[in-house]
């Protein structure tokens, strides 16, 4: 048996906390019709499923926490309680498919049977139909979610974009130089000067992660003005789409000299800044600090079912006027963030939970933190890499993939970006009452793109 990691359970805690909370994560696959025949597809899955152990097991909890969760296997899968159906009135559009979307995942998954389900969707326009996938974020997170879900595709695991994370589990070309270990030759002569290398790599890592760990805390604690993105959140969401180009985007990247990561983030930037006028409040400094989720997985351990991510803290620039100034400000502000030790702290600290601290200790922690107002974060922005080439479920291609994050800690909305093939997907889930203004969000998004796109500079 194998127990769930401080981190994994701290999902399954944190949902404790609140009964409007569904910590949930999931994804949409549209494709290109016609619907295969249920029975068909619901015998495909099964088949599939064998590459996912993980979506065969149930978390068995104990009394009082006093030993983490453990995974176990289920005694049975009842397919007709995953696979599930579901119909827009044809010829269905976009905004009802976001509608179902977000009815469907606000729902909480059982704990009693395995944390996922699966929903087959028809009725789309055009002849499309979707297959929205829905697992327990203790299970997996976005990286690791999105490589088992490519399992389900023909021919099994596709090529994804998250073959070019590096060992910190950073894309390649976000411009992020970490300090690696130097290699050892077999010159007795070069020992000395790799151990001198070695003690300062240590040592600056140490300075770094103490650095991070004061970044975060700050943040966390630091008084921040009252917004509408941050509070109470009820049982209902709301979910919306915007769509990109990933060359575009790579495009606005060399132009501005910034990553593909400052331009997407950016755009999310401009989209928390038009909710925000819309309001009538005013966009400051310190409006807008966000929860950046950063993976620490790296190619190794793809396609290993947990959660292995660390965060920042940042402050998005909401209150720079136009997409150009948001982005040069950002580009600066995440670089200062990296260089920070917030990723390192992070990881570090989680890391030392898992080895040292008794679990009904950490576990104790997660729950009385997760009742306090927190009040300093007010967004939430992940980005997670899909499959690059062209996938096709039962022979039917697929169009797109929008992703699905879901809403915590007072926090009222999330975006979630996922590449596939040459688009960028951002998926934004809301609480229901509190963001009436969705295609404000999306709006605010794809303009911004579209004016970095038109302001990039000709080299």
């Amino acid at each position: 048996m194998e127990q769930l990691s401080v981190l994994d359970a701290g999902f399954l805690q944190l949902e404790d906390t609140d009964p409007n909370v569904s910590l949930a994560i999931g994804s949409v696959t549209i494709l290109d019709g016609p619907l295969p025949d249920f029975d068909e597809l619901a015998a495909t899955i099964a088949e599939r499923l064998v590459s996912a152990p993980r979506l065969r097991q149930v978390v068995r909890t104990h009394t009082l926490d006093i030993e983490a969760p453990e995974w176990v296997d289920a005694p049975e899968l009842d397919m007709g309680r995953h696979l599930r159906r579901a119909a827009l009135p044809s010829p269905g559009d976009d905004g009802e498919l976001c509608a179902l979307i977000a009815e469907i995942m606000e729902r909480r998954l059982d704990r009693d049977y395995p944390l996922w389900e699966c929903w087959v969707i028809e009725g789309l326009a055009g002849g499309r139909w979707a297959l929205l996938t829905k697992v327990h974020h203790c299970l997996a997170d976005g990286v690791s979610a999105a490589a088992m879900m490519a399992g389900f595709n023909d021919g099994g695991n596709a090529t994804s974009f998250a073959g070019h994370l590096t060992a910190g589990g950073q894309h390649q070309h976000d411009h992020d130089h970490d300090h690696a270990a130097p290699g050892i030759g077999l010159n007795p002569l070069d020992w000395g000067k790799a151990a001198l290398d070695l003690a300062a790599g240590a040592a600056h890592l140490a300075v770094q992660s103490a650095r991070g760990t004061a970044e975060i805390v700050t943040g966390i604690l630091r008084p921040a003005p009252e917004s509408t993105l941050n509070g109470p959140v009820g049982a209902l969401r709301r979910y919306g789409v915007g769509r990109a180009s990933i060359t575009e985007i790579k495009a606005i990247a060399k132009a501005f000299d910034a990553s593909f990561n400052d331009v997407a983030l950016a755009a999310v930037t401009n989209g928390y800044r038009q909710v925000l006028l819309h309001r009538g409040e005013t966009p400051r400094r310190d409006s807008l600090r966000t929860l950046i989720p950063v993976s620490v997985r790296d190619t190794t351990a793809l396609h290993t079912p947990d959660n292995r991510v660390s965060l920042m803290l940042p402050l998005l620039p909401v209150d720079q006027a136009t997409p150009v100034e948001q982005l040069r400000t950002l580009r600066l502000r995440m670089r200062r963030s990296k260089s920070s030790g917030q990723r390192q702290a992070g990881a570090g600290i989680v890391g030392m939970a898992n080895r040292l601290a008794p679990f009904a200790l950490t576990a104790w922690a997660v729950r009385a933190a997760s009742l306090l107002p927190q009040r300093n974060v007010c967004g939430l922005a992940t980005n997670v890499p899909g499959v690059s080439e062209p996938a096709r479920i039962l022979g039917r291609p697929v169009l797109e993939v929008w992703p699905i994050p879901p809403l915590a800690l007072r926090l009222r909305v999330g975006v979630a970006m996922l590449s596939y093939v040459d688009r960028l997907s951002f998926g934004i889930t809301a609480d229901y009452d509190s963001t009436p203004d969705m295609k404000v969000m999306v709006d605010g998004i794809e303009s911004a793109l579209a004016e970095l796109s038109a302001q990039a500079p000709v080299s």
